[in-house]
């Protein structure tokens, strides 16, 4: 890096102190509906794979880069759905690597006729590890960065560091409305790499609620064209995010445009998602517009999902899937 982007970046990790262990995110929510609920895995008709990969502020030369895969399919004879979900999260050029490992069931509650609910439980391994170069805060000069000598106990300081975790979510759903609710890190369990440290990896809470609501217009058959409006809250200790937006769908093609929040500091952007579905396939891209003083120094963030739904039978018992959005 330069001295400008370097200076950038310690600005940018200066107001993320209060949202330090946040969780990597994504734009695309519904492209990677296991990272968000786990309560999702299986509440498709037939089994699933996705492949998504973000790049956060890509003019800090690639400061945050995220990979996810995860596969997911119902399952008779457990009478409900289980999911794998792995991600890849890359810090600063391989500073900080975590890898998490997530293993989800869910199963379903049938209300009445028309509602129904799913419970999912997620357990997870993590692993973090710190890159061969450690720098550490008191290193950091705020206009020349790394220029200063560490006081850091290294001898106490590990180069790694796993550990085992719990999260649960719900999903309500009738017709065409959805909502769900997750707890991540339920047991908020320890993530330093020091000992004698009270670092905890925070609660995770996520709200969810979306629509689908088709529109009848002149020249389209009915489900060809309709938009689904939806709204996510998540709250990670001190962190707080709103998004809220809307898909257009118009047969194979879907597009979406969603405004992002943040309550404490105001790191707003404006995201705009295209996609294309064609048989078993779906693919789309999205891109995070930075409209906060930071604007001129990401270039934004991009994201791609990548999406395939395998041919099934159709199921003897009893299947209601949720008619959400795919990206």
């Amino acid at each position: 890096m330069t001295k400008q982007l370097t200076a950038i970046f310690i600005v940018i990790l200066g107001f993320s102190q209060v949202a330090r262990a946040q969780d990597p995110q994504f734009s695309q929510f519904y492209a990677n509906p296991l990272y968000l609920n786990p309560a999702f895995a299986g509440s498709d008709r037939c089994p699933r794979a996705n492949v998504n990969y973000r790049n956060q502020w890509p003019a800090l030369n690639r400061a945050f880069v995220t990979y996810s895969a995860s596969y997911d399919q119902h399952v008779d004879w457990l009478e409900g759905g289980v999911g794998l979900n792995l991600v890849y999260d890359v810090q600063d050029r391989g500073a900080v690597n975590t890898m998490y490992a997530n293993f989800m069931y869910a199963y379903t509650f049938k209300i009445n006729r028309k509602f129904f609910v799913r419970g999912g439980f997620q357990a997870s391994y993590i692993h973090k590890q710190l890159g061969s170069d450690h720098i550490f805060p008191d290193q950091i000069h705020p206009l020349y960065g790394n220029i200063y000598p560490t006081n850091e106990n290294l001898a106490a300081t590990a180069d790694s560091k796993g550990f085992f975790d719990f999260s649960m979510g719900a999903l309500g759903y009738t017709g065409n409305h959805y909502f769900g609710i997750a707890v991540h890190h339920i047991t908020q369990p320890s993530e330093s790499y020091r000992e004698n440290s009270d670092a905890v990896l925070p609660r995770k809470y996520t709200v969810h609620y979306g629509t689908k609501i088709p529109l009848r217009m002149a020249g389209f058959k009915k489900g060809e064209l309709y938009i689904s409006p939806n709204v996510i809250y998540q709250r990670q200790q001190d962190f707080e995010q709103f998004n809220y937006g809307l898909y257009f769908n118009r047969k194979s093609i879907v597009g979406g445009f969603w405004f992002r929040q943040n309550f404490k500091f105001q790191y707003d952007s404006f995201i705009m998602m295209l996609g294309f579905i064609q048989d078993q396939v779906r693919i789309s891209y999205s891109y995070d517009l930075t409209v906060s003083r930071l604007r001129n120094a990401t270039l934004g963030s991009h994201e791609i999902g990548l999406g395939y739904t395998f041919p099934c039978k159709s199921k003897r018992t009893k299947f209601r899937a949720i008619s959400c959005p795919s990206f």
